[in-house]
């Protein structure tokens, strides 16, 4: 069992690291599969990473063709989740969100035996209520300072963990705790993550933002100090944009539009381009032998690495 004192230093970053931070960096915006210009004209360095991720994209980058096109082989017999020798756009669709959430994954992973008290491969609510909070506390919190805080961390804990466990059995599979650790990444989450940032930022408690919240959660005036001018079009953005009713507040409504935009999905297109680029029979889904026919549009290998090299060095000269 941990002591207060050192868990509670270490939840309290935990919770500075899971929390939305302050205004622009509230919006959740859905990051590009790649940081290369997506021309496959020039390369597949866009494909490449969006397929596979940013790290094993570049290890692919280091093998012979030979070995890539077998571990490509390998890769897309687990795309394959129903084993009907077709990759259709669901399941590619699947994978490469898969692969660009996986620096989540991995931090859930490195964290998932603290929780997991027992080792059956779950977490109940109350293994990680008392593994955060202490067996010995109770929920009054009558032995230690600032009470009130850690009821309401608790109580905003336990609500996000019902809303992730979505049979509502009070135990979290590793995608149930890992939407109650990052609910920004899914779509059943979205109330919660609305709700919080009300929470943060509504200080008369009246469940929505007026302008002084709003302008109070990003920036606080020292004395003597003047208005910087960002300050003035952020009062201008939250009169004309955010707040689309024109009452002078922010509901959840208007809240869910500013922090979780509607916006391109980046998975859902890349799987569309790969399908259409392949699909040589037009059945609006792909096979092993013509993903393998195409094996350099979705892993490189050093021959595609020397290649680029040599397209480099023409130009160059």
């Amino acid at each position: 069992m941990m002591l207060l004192s050192s868990l509670a230093h270490v939840y309290l970053l935990a919770a500075v690291a899971l929390a939305v931070p302050a205004q622009e960096k509230r919006v959740h915006h859905q990051a590009d599969l790649s940081d290369h210009v997506h021309d496959d004209s020039q390369n597949y360095q866009y494909d490449h990473e969006a397929f596979l991720g940013k790290e094993d994209a570049k290890t692919f980058d280091q093998l012979t063709p030979e070995e890539s096109k077998d571990r490509l082989a390998k890769i897309v017999d687990r795309i394959d989740s129903d084993k009907d020798g077709y990759i259709t756009h669901s399941e590619l669709h699947k994978w490469i969100k898969h692969r660009q959430r996986r620096y989540i994954e991995e931090n859930v992973n490195k964290h998932w035996k603290d929780y997991d008290a027992n080792k059956d491969d779950k977490i109940a609510w109350e293994e990680y209520k008392n593994t955060t909070y202490g067996y010995y506390l109770g929920e009054d919190f009558n032995d230690i300072e600032d009470k009130d805080t850690y009821k309401s961390m608790l109580a905003r804990d336990e609500r996000r963990f019902k809303a992730a466990d979505k049979d509502g059995d009070g135990i979290a599979t590793r995608e149930e705790f890992t939407a109650f650790l990052h609910p920004e990444e899914f779509n059943y989450m979205k109330d919660v993550v609305v709700q919080e940032t009300v929470e943060d930022i509504d200080k008369n408690g009246d469940g929505k933002i007026n302008l002084d919240e709003y302008i109070g959660d990003m920036y606080t005036p020292e004395d003597g100090e003047a208005e910087p001018d960002w300050v003035q079009t952020e009062k201008t953005h939250f009169a004309d944009f955010r707040d689309i009713n024109k009452d002078g507040y922010l509901d959840a409504d208007e809240v869910a539009k500013w922090v979780l935009p509607g916006e391109v999905d980046h998975a859902d297109n890349e799987a569309k381009h790969l399908i259409h680029e392949t699909d040589t029979d037009k059945d609006e889904k792909i096979t092993k032998k013509e993903i393998l026919a195409n094996w350099n549009m979705f892993v490189g290998s050093q021959a595609t690495n020397y290649g680029e090299d040599l397209t480099k060095r023409h130009d160059e000269f």
